[in-house]
């Protein structure tokens, strides 16, 4: 579930680790871990800024900001990591998964438009932390994760820091969540070469789905596909990316 550094950005992030690193502590003082929000948040701003001529984006929603503000990321990271938590970069979580970087996810979650009301989906839980952003902006999250062991202490994670609309269970993210469904968003943290026929099933007359395409060795794009009120699907290239395949069956 990886993303890769934005292409036309990833210099200006190595540049940002080598100021942040100095400045980031390893202990987990409340006040010390807020302001390092606060100072990566300003950094996604910034970021997007950057690359907004590629993404048409200059301007994160302020909604997502505050969301990534509250979320404490180092509670979501091996003990190992904390001290990179709120650098702009991607951090392992074992067995081969990762937390994805903080800008990936505030443009995906731009992208989505959440509004309270909404009902989102979301592919590849990890340790919980984007469950944990959109728990924030939305009615209801459904999480599925393919890693069978990362299920039971990302639930038992976001219920200790009272993210309780959220649920999670294991499955292949492929095939949505029928039973929850339909959804107001969708959002895929892997790739695929095609966009997954279940989803657009489970997406809403009006929903937005958020999901990199292409193929696992070359270059991707993140999609925005939204679904009128007919059912008519619309999709808009948003950015070169590179995200690990979307792990499951045959299918891939």
């Amino acid at each position: 579930m990886i993303a890769a550094l934005p292409r036309t950005v990833g210099g200006i992030a190595a540049a940002a680790l080598i100021v942040a690193a100095t400045t980031v502590p390893g202990a987990t003082d409340d006040f010390a871990s807020a302001n390092l929000r606060a100072r990566l948040v300003q950094w996604l701003q910034y970021e997007a800024r950057v690359v907004g001529a590629e993404t048409g984006i200059e301007f994160l929603d302020q909604r997502v900001l505050d969301a990534m503000a509250r979320v404490p990321r180092h509670e979501f990271v091996p003990a190992e990591f904390r001290e990179y938590a709120y650098l702009d970069v991607p951090l392992p979580l074992g067995q081969g998964q990762n937390i994805s970087q903080p800008f990936i996810i505030a443009l995906m979650t731009h992208l989505a438009r959440i509004r309270p009301d909404d009902v989102v989906f979301e592919t590849g839980t990890g340790a919980g932390y984007h469950a944990a952003i959109l728990a924030l902006l939305a009615k209801r999250v459904y999480s599925v994760e393919y890693v069978e062991t990362f299920v039971a202490p990302a639930a038992a994670l976001l219920d200790r820091l009272g993210y309780d609309n959220v649920e999670i269970h294991a499955a292949d993210g492929y095939y949505g969540w029928r039973q929850a469904a339909p959804f107001d968003v969708i959002i895929v943290k892997e790739s695929l070469h095609h966009v997954p026929a279940p989803l657009l099933s489970q997406l809403k007359p009006g929903g937005r789905m958020v999901i990199p395409v292409g193929p696992r060795d070359r270059e991707q794009f993140l999609t925005l596909i939204e679904k009128g009120a007919d059912g008519t699907l619309t999709e808009t290239r948003i950015m070169a990316v590179r995200f690990s395949p979307l792990q499951g069956g045959e299918r891939i």
